[in-house]
């Protein structure tokens, strides 16, 4: 039995091997980030505001990995995943900083 496997180039494969690892670690990255946010940003008791978070991070992996897999190309993926969760890092840094007693 003949594979088709043998007439996808190896740039192609390559490819789907980078959106995968966007997908899942950059996803997580993002999730967790977008955890922190708001469970530091969020005006509620803080119990609340940390299953708010965490509840959300699932909404943000989702998102994360349809963000992968509709890219034109697999930079284009990591990029997206890194500028936004550069942005959180910053946000939840300066949130950490200023509710230090």
């Amino acid at each position: 039995m003949k594979s088709k496997a043998g007439g996808v180039p190896a740039s192609y494969r390559l490819a789907v091997v980078s959106r995968v690892c966007a997908a899942v670690l950059g996803g997580y990255l993002l999730a967790a980030l977008s955890s922190v946010c708001l469970t530091l940003l969020l005006p509620i008791p803080r119990a609340d505001a940390v299953l708010s978070g965490m509840m959300a991070s699932f909404v943000f992996y989702l998102l994360a990995v349809l963000w992968c897999f509709a890219c034109r190309t697999a930079w284009q993926a990591w990029f997206g995943l890194l500028l936004p969760s550069l942005v959180l890092a910053l946000v939840a840094g300066s949130a950490y900083w200023v509710a230090l007693p």
